[in-house]
């Protein structure tokens, strides 16, 4: 009963310990990418391969989340090439490893939903290197250099898993059942990267030089309407394909951590604020869809 409790409130839990301890948690921020690998290897290894398969949908929604993220980047970046960024990493993350979970509440195809989730983490493992590349602080770095680097980092980090969760599969599947039957791991382990990823988010904003917040309101704002356009989008192109719950999920909720972490190493740290209001809108939409489906029982 306790333990039920605290998943239902660990997105304010986690939160308001970030923000509280943000001087602790943000020295840990170097362990983040190894938690969103095992993140997405634990939620693979639930995942039967046999039950993967790509509909027409999925790539209408990969086709807006890498072309409507850029997009996003060319029309915002003429009010503030900062707030584009903070816009951008919103469409271009890729499907949050909940989304399955919220999904199958609603009443949506799980199945189908972890097969967009492979192919959303593919779009930003190929293309997002060569994004932040271009558009982010490189310095004196050449572009091919910063390109190399960055996909040295995030290729493995979402690709692996899948990998390692197949093979384990084959391999030794008494440990893979035993972790497919351990699905809390994740849970915890994206509560951990959270308190994390908003404590560094805290500490830079504490310590930046000048104050922006002209600029954070404006990317708070912007992810709000980033939400709602995707969450729309999605659902009119789930409806033609008669899966409107399960496109609506895939577009719209992201994996925050994974974007706040992209944004924090990559792009100007400011735009991590994007992906960190997008956690609370993203969750209010859900929190809100969840109601109405217990109000209609």
């Amino acid at each position: 009963m306790i333990l039920r409790l605290i998943k239902s409130y660990m997105l304010p839990i986690a939160m308001t310990t970030g923000i509280l301890f943000a001087s602790f948690f943000a020295q840990f921020a170097p362990i983040t990418p190894y938690l969103i690998f095992v993140m997405l290897f634990v939620t693979y290894c639930k995942v039967s391969i046999r039950e993967i398969a790509f509909e027409r949908f999925h790539y209408y929604l990969a086709a807006i989340q890498l072309f409507g993220s850029l997009l996003v980047y060319g029309i915002v970046y003429l009010y503030n090439p900062v707030v584009a960024q903070g816009s951008m990493i919103c469409v271009l993350a890729p499907t949050a490893t909940a989304a399955a979970v919220i999904t199958g509440m609603l009443g949506g195809n799980v199945a189908s939903l972890t097969a967009y989730s492979f192919i959303s983490n593919l779009v930003v493992a190929l293309f997002a290197p060569a994004i932040f590349s271009l558009i982010g602080s490189r310095g004196d770095i050449s572009f091919l250099s910063s390109l190399f680097h960055i996909l040295k980092e995030v290729f493995p980090m979402l690709m692996l898993p899948i990998i390692t969760a197949v093979a384990l599969q084959k391999t030794a599947p008494r440990i893979h059942h035993y972790i497919q039957n351990r699905q809390s791991i994740s849970f915890y382990l994206w509560a951990l990267a959270l308190t994390i990823m908003v404590g560094k988010t805290v500490m830079f904003i504490k310590h930046q030089s000048t104050s922006k917040y002209d600029a954070e309101i404006a990317i708070a704002v912007i992810a709000f309407l980033v939400c709602i356009a995707q969450f729309y989008i999605g659902r009119k192109i789930g409806s033609r394909y008669k899966n409107t719950i399960t496109a609506g999920q895939g577009l719209f909720q992201k994996n925050t951590v994974l974007a706040i972490w992209m944004a924090q190493s990559y792009l100007d740290p400011l735009s991590s604020i994007g992906p960190g209001a997008y956690i609370l809108w993203q969750n209010s939409v859900n929190s809100y869809q969840l109601w109405l489906k217990q109000r209609k029982k």
